[in-house]
């Protein structure tokens, strides 16, 4: 007993050294995101570890596993701490905004440790939402409807899916979002668009005008004001819907057909997206250079019988050959997107750079990015928020220390406590974003900016602080 004390103390501060400890690859990102949704369980471990060690009479048992235990409590506190951000972005009265039928249905508070149960949302898979023009290419999505007995808020969600642009497909690791969204009445399109090296970038985005002009001609069928439709996305998703977003009028990002379709948004919604291509390009450089050699590339096969059980088994569905990871090394990745690498073609990059088309009439914007991000550089990700917050754009930046990329959908999804507490803040962000659409179609959110700013920890009210 006492051997099996020592072992869990010291599995429990292996565990927590995970969780403190930044990473700067692409392979240890997905272990620590997966320690750091598992916190809870390392709390529970450490200090099964110390009381054993106790009653065994154990140090090592005991400090190893109350150190582990000990950042476990603290992680959690540090990432559902409270902020000021919605002060900031929307005044001091900003909980006036949220009708109390709507806020009955939100979490509580941003320590969960496990979602609500809510009422079965009506699903409708496979929808098709465009043809590409000259071809037989469909594109498909699936509608999240809210339950019979909830009433619709009249707000649609745009989802586009993460995956380096490359790989993944919709319906990945997101049914609990889903689910958790539908519930408060919200429509949610979770839209399958192309990657590469079917399409580029303008490809991608086009897709995303394309799944914005659809939900609103569709409006009327799903209970939705085509003036409440909010896009978002995580990881490579959500960059494609911030220049969606902010670039409405770009010709070079806008398909021909759509030229005078109304294609503007509500709101944006980024779970770690990239602000800016060619930091986030010199980092993966760096990263690719520092990793040992890839093996030589080799022909994919179809996943097997038991790989598809699998992936269903881990990630809620089968998937293809083309739609699996890995993305191809970064100046390949480089090129399929943007057709070049910096020095070939510098206003790809500025193009494809959220920072670079911030202005006023940007809609609402709510971000959340992980200090410890291995993906998204943290100073990009605080450029894009002063950014937003000089033009006088109303934004809500919430950073989650220790925290990697993807911490809502690494395996289980939404166990992560910055998961939770990043569900808590996008519901208030939805109904303070609905709250203040005019009939017209036409945001009233930047009137808030008059209101006086509360003073805030450094983390909310000066990201440029750090944590």
């Amino acid at each position: 007993m006492k051997n099996l004390a020592t072992f869990l103390g010291v599995l429990s501060a292996v565990f927590g050294a995970i969780v403190l400890r930044p990473v700067n690859s692409y392979q240890a990102f997905m272990w620590k995101s997966t320690a750091t949704a598992q916190t809870p369980g390392l709390v529970l471990l450490g200090s099964l570890a110390a009381v054993l060690g106790m009653k065994q009479r154990s140090p090592l048992a005991v400090i190893t596993g109350t150190l582990g235990a000990g950042i476990g409590v603290t992680y959690i506190r540090r990432t559902v701490a409270p902020h000021n951000g919605f002060a900031r972005a929307f005044g001091r009265d900003w909980q006036r905004r949220i009708p109390p039928e709507a806020e009955r249905r939100m979490l509580r508070r941003r320590l969960t440790w496990r979602l609500p149960r809510v009422p079965e949302p009506r699903l409708t898979r496979n929808v098709p939402f465009c043809t590409i023009p000259g071809t037989n290419r469909r594109l498909l999505a699936d509608i999240w409807q809210p339950p019979a007995s909830v009433e619709p808020s009249g707000t649609a969600i745009v989802y586009l899916y993460g995956g380096s642009w490359h790989f993944f497909d919709k319906d990945v690791l997101t049914r609990p979002l889903f689910r958790q969204l539908a519930g408060q009445g919200h429509v949610v399109m979770d839209a399958a668009h192309r990657s590469c090296p079917e399409t580029d970038l303008a490809g991608m985005v086009g897709d995303v005008h394309r799944a914005v002009a659809w939900i609103k001609a569709n409006a009327a069928q799903y209970g939705i004001d085509p003036g409440r439709v909010v896009v978002m996305g995580g990881s490579s998703g959500a960059h494609i819907a911030l220049l969606a977003a902010y670039a409405p009028d770009e010709p070079r990002l806008i398909p021909e057909d759509l030229r005078k379709v109304d294609t503007s948004v509500m709101a944006v919604v980024s779970f770690y997206g990239i602000p800016e291509m060619s930091s986030a390009y010199r980092r993966w450089l760096a990263q690719e250079g520092a990793s040992p050699p890839p093996p030589p590339p080799r022909r994919r096969s179809e996943p097997g019988k038991l790989a598809n059980a699998l992936y269903t088994l881990m990630l809620g569905r089968p998937l293809t050959a083309v739609q699996l990871p890995p993305a191809p090394p970064v100046r390949q990745l480089m090129r399929n997107l943007l057709g070049g690498l910096p020095d070939e073609v510098p206003e790809m990059y500025d193009l494809a750079s959220p920072v670079h088309h911030v202005r006023a009439s940007c809609p609402p914007t709510l971000m959340f990015q992980g200090t410890h991000d291995a993906v998204v550089p943290l100073q990009a990700a605080r450029k894009l928020y002063r950014a937003l917050d000089t033009a006088g754009v109303p934004v809500v930046y919430v950073e989650f220390p220790w925290t990697e990329h993807a911490f809502d959908g690494m395996y289980p999804p939404m166990a992560n406590p910055a998961a939770r507490a990043a569900l808590y803040d996008l519901e208030r962000f939805l109904a303070c974003v609905a709250a203040d659409r005019q009939p017209a179609g036409q945001s009233a959110v930047n009137a808030s900016r008059a209101h006086p700013r509360t003073n805030s920890p450094a983390r909310e009210s000066d990201p440029s602080a750090g944590p």
